[in-house]
């Protein structure tokens, strides 16, 4: 699953991002160029002329090698005017005109701001690591007849897994032995868990939440369900467009501009102005370049992103990367998952529609005849109940697999269970027109009425969308769930486009249309938290994974992850990205301005070099003032 990594890189694909030790080390080595770098950078001013070159280019080296390099590559590549073409020309321009302290400390801050925002990303990684309860999938294979844990890659086909209360089942086959309720959810969006029974078809990804399987396997690891929806999450990966760094586009305008401009100032004066020496001007154009170098933009961008996200992760929102801020500045449409993203992904009674008998008396049966069973929704009737159930009174209690279950309550025959059990009991029901699972209930052959369980919306999903559609186009909800829950629950909420019962590739279709609908310039964001989800978190311009409930494919695959499962997490985070961009768009704005004023000046030769670096670094500081509002989310 590693190696969905490749489009989390925030600097242009300059930066691989790693696992977080391997981050840590990245900053350490930064952190010792930098140190080496300035410690000889204050040692070049006691050293005697004869030196200085040596030691500054020294300095300069240690501390951007990896800066020039990367320019040289993206020449080769056709990348040109990119932020590193202009640090190198400006910089290596200082040493042409034997102003080397500039040089070196442009180096020192590029390093910095990247430092800044390398340990943002990696802080916000680390989280997400621990976030993800890290446990390694297994295999029980019986040897010798013990039980012994073995990577489901070592198991053949045809051999019998057993996955006992609670595990997930590893690898796809059927059930040979035992009865299991599976829920379902992370794998298909469904609420509502499903049975199985000797003969039925097992799907890896599936948690198996009461009874003990043994499992004759029909396919290999690699094979399985949930290794192919893995493997759908790989190729959508490659789809994803690369968000570019900020400060990469900006370069792309602005280097070509000052390259321009700096060699007319070399070139075309000494034609035009009479007396007019070339060396002077020539050395002007480099002093041009210098004053040009956008040191304090080399750091105050990073830092904004920097703070954005450490703003964003106070709030339990955790962000990948910067390029992630900037599309979910701008959503075009933001898509949800169902289960488990809008609704809790537990069941309640929500409606108890009796025949004949009162609401109590309806509940009590159903109660009673459920006792002995530990399905989820025997479990919210006994809880809707709230009762002392008095077991002296059950007698015989047959559960009829995938249909219900049969007791018998104080001498009365009870029925409980789906349109199917009662039907074949002969028993006439009434029409429902409802969303969520309906329980029919009956005794003695009578039909008593029905109770209807279905999934809870969260809290705050209402306001969420509310919020959401006044900084979007649009709010769409895919989910793998039936027609009539997914059409209720979004027309409850508001949403305005519901597409239900998607497979996970169907839902991977679903978005590459709305993502080809979007308008230019804007992104689509999809939030979801199950296994099933994952290729679409990593297709979608920005995904947002529900942390505590989530699957550890949806965290891996995701852009953002909430840690609270709270939808309206998701419209902080795009006021947050808002925040942060208007804070990095300021900076920049500043900062440019302040430069032109000084390249203005520097072209007139009114104003030395140390000036504009004193100019450079002032602008730096107020930059990294106004960065840190962002870590007030």
């Amino acid at each position: 699953m590693q190696h969905n990594h490749e489009h989390h890189t925030h600097n242009g694909g300059n930066h691989h991002h790693c696992g977080h030790e391997h981050c840590s080390e990245n900053q350490k080595a930064i952190l010792i160029r930098v140190i080496l770098a300035l410690i000889l950078f204050g040692a070049g001013f006691y050293i005697p002329q004869d030196f200085k070159f040596a030691v500054y280019f020294t300095a300069y080296a240690i501390a951007g090698w990896d800066v020039v390099f990367r320019a040289v590559k993206n020449i080769f590549k056709g990348e040109v005017f990119d932020e590193n073409f202009l640090m190198s020309i400006a910089t290596l321009g200082a040493f042409g005109i034997k102003e080397y302290p500039e040089a070196v400390m442009v180096m020192v801050l590029y390093q910095i701001g990247e430092m800044f925002q390398d340990y943002a990303v990696g802080k916000s990684r680390k989280s997400i690591t621990e976030l993800m309860d890290i446990r390694p999938d297994y295999a029980n294979i019986e040897k010798d007849d013990k039980l012994v844990k073995v990577s489901p890659a070592e198991v053949t086909i045809g051999s019998i897994i057993t996955v006992k209360t609670g595990e997930k089942i590893p690898i796809d086959g059927t059930v040979i032995e035992g009865s299991a309720v599976l829920d379902t959810s992370a794998l298909t969006g469904e609420s509502v868990p499903c049975r199985v029974q000797k003969g039925s078809t097992a799907i890896s990804g599936c948690i198996n939440l009461d009874g003990l399987l043994k499992i004759k396997t029909t396919k290999e690891f690699g094979e399985s369900t949930a290794a192919k929806i893995l493997e759908l999450v790989e190729s959508a990966g490659e789809k994803k467009a690369r968000t570019e760094n900020f400060i990469t586009k900006f370069a792309r305008y602005y280097t070509p501009v000052v390259v321009i401009a700096a060699l007319i100032l070399a070139f075309i004066p000494p034609f035009i102005i009479k007396g007019a020496v070339f060396t002077e001007w020539f050395s002007r154009a480099l002093t041009f370049l210098v004053i040009s170098c956008p040191c304090a933009l080399v750091i105050s961008v990073p830092l904004g992103f920097f703070a954005g996200i450490g703003g964003a992760s106070k709030k339990g929102i955790l962000i990948k990367g910067s390029s992630f801020i900037e599309a979910l500045s701008k959503p075009d449409t933001v898509v949800f998952d169902k289960t488990g993203t809008l609704t809790k992904g537990v069941f309640k009674v929500v409606s108890i529609i009796p025949d004949g008998v009162s609401k109590d008396e309806l509940l009590q049966t159903a109660a009673y005849a459920e006792n002995y069973s530990s399905h989820p929704i025997a479990l919210s009737i006994k809880e809707a109940y709230g009762k002392e159930i008095n077991s002296s009174e059950i007698k015989e209690v047959n559960e009829v697999a995938g249909n219900g279950v049969k007791a018998v309550v104080n001498g009365e025959a009870i029925l409980v269970g789906s349109s199917r059990l009662l039907e074949t009991y002969g028993i006439n029901i009434k029409d429902t027109e409802c969303s969520g699972t309906v329980v029919y209930v009956a005794a003695n052959n009578k039909y008593l009425g029905y109770i209807v369980i279905a999934d809870e919306i969260k809290e705050d999903a209402g306001d969420a969308i509310e919020s959401l559609k006044k900084l979007a186009r649009q709010t769409v909800m895919l989910t793998g769930d039936i027609k009539e829950t997914a059409d209720t629950i979004g027309r409850k909420l508001g949403i305005d486009k519901i597409y239900s019962q998607l497979l996970p590739a169907q839902k991977v279709e679903k978005l590459e249309e709305i993502i080809a609908e979007k308008q230019k310039n804007r992104s689509v964001i999809f939030a979801g938290d199950g296994i099933n989800d994952a290729p679409v978190l990593t297709r979608a311009d920005v995904g947002i994974a529900m942390g505590a409930m989530g699957s550890d494919a949806a965290i891996e695959a995701a852009d953002i992850v909430i840690m609270d499962d709270k939808p309206s997490k998701i419209t902080a985070a795009v006021k947050i990205s808002q925040k942060t961009m208007l804070l990095v768009k300021e900076n920049i704005a500043f900062a440019i301005g302040i430069k032109i004023l000084f390249l203005i000046l520097g072209a007139f030769g009114i104003i030395t070099m140390w000036g504009a670096v004193f100019a450079d670094v002032g602008v730096a500081v107020i930059a990294i003032l106004n960065s840190l509002r962002a870590l007030r989310a």
